[in-house]
C-alpha cells in the first residue's frame, strides 16, 4: 500500500473495521532518484475513535498519489521513538485513497482536532492526481518500479492469501493506545466470534507484549477461532502463551485435547492428557470438564480400562461428576459390555442427585437386562414414564423379553400395553418375547392362541415365531397342530430349518406317534434338509416306544457311528427288556471305538449280574 520514504521505519494503521500495515521491503538510491517497493496487508479490526479526527503536526508530510493503481505515501524524516497510526481510508475522485486520519505518536507529538472535510480538501489541493508528473513530492523525482509483486485491492475487503497459515504467522504487533484490559479483551472476543483470525491474534500478541493480560474468556474464544480455521500450530503457540501467563482454564485444556484427538489421533491426545495431569503446576487448571473430555476421547477408542481409571481419578481428586460425566461412563461401559460398571456409575449418579438423560436410561435398561437385573430395569422404565419421557421400542422390547425370562408374564404384558399406548408398533421381536414368556410359564395353550392372533393381524410372522409355537406343540404333544404349522411354513415360502422339523418330530415323539415321526423324517430328507443328532435321537426314542426295532437298526446303519445314539438305543433296549439285543449293540459299540457313558455301563453291569444269578440258580436246582 505504501511506505515512509527516506525513512526505513515501518508502521501499522488501524481504523474503524479496517487496518493496514506498511513496511519498506527494499531501497535503492541513486544520484537523482530513489525507488521503493512496498509490502502490504489488510486485516479486519475493531472500531476506534470514530468521532474525533486528529492530525499530526511534527514535520510529518503525507503524500498520497495513484501510481499504477497503487497508493504511495511519502514523509520527511522525523525523529520518532514509537508510533501508532490509526486511520480510515476514503475513496475520492479517480479511485484515489485519501486518509481520514486518527494518528497518535507517543513522543514529540502534538495533536489537534480538525474537521474531516478540510482534511480531504487539503489533500486535494496539495496533491493533484491527474498525472504522475504533477505535484511530485518535495524530495525529488520518484521512480516507480513497474514490477510490483502485489495486485491492487480494495481496502474495504480483507486480504486473503493462498496459504492462510503463512498469513497468520506473519502477523505483527503494534502499540496500543487503549490500555483498558477489559475493552481489549472484548475486542479479541468479538473478533474471534466474527472469525477475524489475524486481527484477533494481533490484538492478543500486542496485549501480551504490552504486559496487558487478556481475560481467559477472550483467550479461549481466540483459541476456538484458530482451531475452527484449522490453524493448529498457532493454537498451540497461543496455548503455550496462555500457560506462561497463567490464564488457562479447564475449557482451554478441553479445546486443545479435542483438537489433538481430531488431528493427531486419540492416543496422542491421551498421552498429552497424562503428561498434563502429571504436572502439578498445569494440573491446577484442571476441572471435571477436562476429565469429561478425556473420557469422551477414551470412548472413541472403546477403552473402558482408561475410562474407569479416569473415573476413579475424579473421585480421588474430590471432583463431583456432572451429568455428562456419568452419561459418558454409562455409554462407554455398556458399549464395551461392562454392564456391572455401568450399573455402578448410574447408582453413583443417582446418589449425587443428578437426573439422568433419556439416552442414559435407555442404555441402563439394556445393561440391567444383560445383568439380569430386571427389577432395576423396570424401575428405570417407570422413572422415564414419570418424567414424561418416551421409552423407545428397543427398550420396551428388551424389558418385555427380560420379564418373560424372569417368569413375570403379567408385568411383561403390561409393558406391552404401555408400548402400544406410546404409539410404538410391535415387531417380530415383541411377539417372540411374549410367546417366549408364555412358553416359559408353561402356558402353552395361551401361546398357541396368541400365535393365531399374531398370524391374523400381522404380516411379520417369521420362522422364529413358528418355531416358538412348535415348541408349545411339542410340550402339549399336539402333533396334528404341529403338522399344520409345518405345512403353513412351507406354503408361506419361508425356509424351513432343521430345528422346525426336529420340533415336529419331537411333538410326534411326545404323542407316541413313531410312524408319523418317520414320515416327517422322510419328508425332511426329500426336501434336502440336513438332519442332525437331535433329529436321530428323537426318531430313535419314538421307534423304541413303538417297538420298531428294525427301524432303529436302519437308522443306526444310515448315520455315522455316534456315541449318543448308541447310548440312547442301549438304554431303550434295557428298559424294554431287550437285554440280549442291548449286549450285542454294546459289543458293536466298543468295536467301533466308542466309549459308553456311565449310565450305559451301569445298565450293562446290572444285567450281567442278573444273568450270573440265573446261572447259579439253575446249577443249584440241577444238583
Amino acid at each position: 500500500m505504501g511506505e515512509l520514504l527516506r525513512n526505513s521505519a515501518s508502521f501499522s494503521t488501524i481504523s474503524n473495521g479496517f487496518g493496514c500495515r506498511y513496511q519498506s521491503c527494499s531501497q535503492r538510491r541513486s544520484r537523482n532518484n530513489a525507488c521503493y517497493r512496498c509490502s502490504h496487508s489488510c486485516y479486519g479490526g475493531l472500531a476506534g475513535k470514530t468521532y474525533r479526527r486528529r492530525v499530526v503536526q511534527c514535520k510529518l508530510n503525507l503524500v498520497s498519489m495513484l501510481v499504477h493503481q497503487c497508493v504511495w505515501f511519502g514523509c520527511s524524516q522525523t525523529k520518532m521513538s514509537r508510533m501508532n497510526l490509526q486511520f480510515e481510508l476514503n475513496r475520492i475522485d479517480k479511485g484515489v485513497n485519501v486518509p481520514k486520519m486518527v494518528a497518535s505518536i507517543e513522543s514529540e507529538m502534538v495533536f489537534e482536532d480538525d474537521d474531516e472535510n478540510s482534511l480531504i480538501q487539503k489533500g486535494r489541493e496539495e496533491f493533484g492526481l491527474d498525472s504522475l508528473d504533477q505535484n511530485l513530492p518535495p524530495w525529488g523525482n520518484l521512480v516507480v518500479d513497474q514490477k510490483m509483486d502485489f495486485e491492487p485491492r480494495n481496502v474495504a475487503q480483507p486480504s486473503t492469501s493462498s496459504n492462510r497459515k503463512d498469513t497468520v504467522n506473519d502477523c505483527k504487533v503494534h502499540l496500543l493506545e487503549e490500555r483498558n484490559k477489559e475493552e481489549l479483551s472484548r475486542r479479541i472476543l468479538l473478533l474471534s466470534r466474527s472469525n477475524k483470525v489475524r486481527s484477533a491474534l494481533e490484538f492478543f500478541r500486542s496485549m501480551t507484549l504490552s504486559d496487558l493480560q487478556p481475560s481467559a474468556h477472550a483467550c479461549n474464544s481466540l483459541l476456538s477461532c484458530l482451531l475452527r480455521n484449522e490453524l493448529l500450530d498457532d493454537a498451540l503457540r497461543t496455548f503455550e502463551l496462555m500457560k506462561t501467563n497463567e490464564i488457562i482454564t479447564g475449557h482451554t485444556y478441553s479445546l486443545i485435547l479435542k483438537a489433538i484427538a481430531d488431528t493427531q489421533g486419540c492416543d496422542a491426545a491421551l498421552d498429552m492428557f497424562v503428561e498434563l495431569e502429571g504436572d502439578s503446576e498445569q494440573k491446577k487448571g484442571f476441572d471435571v470438564i477436562v476429565y469429561n473430555t478425556a473420557i469422551s476421547i477414551c470412548g472413541r477408542l472403546n477403552n473402558w480400562v482408561e475410562t474407569e481409571r479416569l473415573w476413579r481419578r475424579i473421585q480421588e481428586n474430590g471432583y463431583i461428576g456432572t451429568r455428562i460425566t456419568y452419561s459418558l461412563l454409562v455409554s462407554i461401559f455398556v458399549r464395551c459390555n461392562q454392564n456391572e460398571l455401568a450399573v455402578d456409575a448410574y447408582n453413583e449418579m443417582v446418589q449425587n442427585g443428578l437426573e439422568p438423560r433419556d439416552d442414559t436410561m435407555h442404555a441402563m435398561i439394556s445393561a440391567c437386562i444383560k445383568e439380569e437385573r430386571w427389577d432395576l430395569a423396570l424401575s428405570i422404565f417407570q422413572k422415564m414414564l414419570n418424567d414424561g419421557l418416551k421409552p423407545n421400542p428397543v427398550a420396551c422390547n428388551a424389558l418385555i423379553n427380560s420379564l418373560g425370562k424372569a417368569g413375570e408374564v403379567k408385568v411383561a404384558f403390561k409393558i406391552y400395553d404401555i408400548m402400544k399406548s406410546l404409539g410404538h408398533t410391535p415387531d417380530a421381536f415383541t411377539w417372540n418375547s411374549l410367546l417366549g414368556a408364555l412358553y416359559r410359564a408353561n402356558r402353552h395353550a395361551d401361546a398357541l392362541h396368541l400365535f393365531e392372533r399374531i398370524r391374523e393381524k400381522s404380516s411379520l410372522v417369521n420362522v422364529h415365531l413358528y418355531n416358538t409355537a412348535l415348541m408349545s406343540c411339542q410340550k402339549l404333544g399336539s402333533w396334528d397342530r404341529a403338522l399344520q404349522l409345518l405345512w403353513q411354513i412351507e406354503a408361506s415360502g419361508l425356509l424351513v430349518s432343521t430345528a422346525s422339523y426336529n420340533l415336529v418330530i419331537g411333538a410326534c415323539e411326545t404323542a407316541r406317534k413313531p410312524k408319523v415321526a418317520l414320515q416327517v423324517y422322510d419328508h425332511m430328507i426329500h426336501q434336502k434338509c440336513v438332519s442332525d443328532t437331535f433329529t436321530h435321537l428323537s426318531l430313535i426314542r419314538s421307534c423304541i416306544w413303538g417297538s420298531l426295532w428294525a427301524e432303529v437298526e436302519e437308522i443306526l446303519d444310515r448315520v455315522p457311528p455316534n456315541v449318543s445314539l448308541y447310548n440312547a438305543v442301549i438304554h431303550g433296549m434295557c428298559l424294554r427288556g431287550k437285554v440280549e439285543s442291548a449286549k450285542k449293540l454294546y459289543l458293536r459299540m466298543r468295536k467301533s471305538g466308542l466309549k459308553p457313558d456311565g449310565k450305559t455301563r451301569a445298565l450293562m453291569l446290572q444285567n450281567l449280574r442278573k444273568d450270573q444269578l440265573k446261572v447259579k440258580r439253575l446249577s443249584y436246582r440241577r444238583r
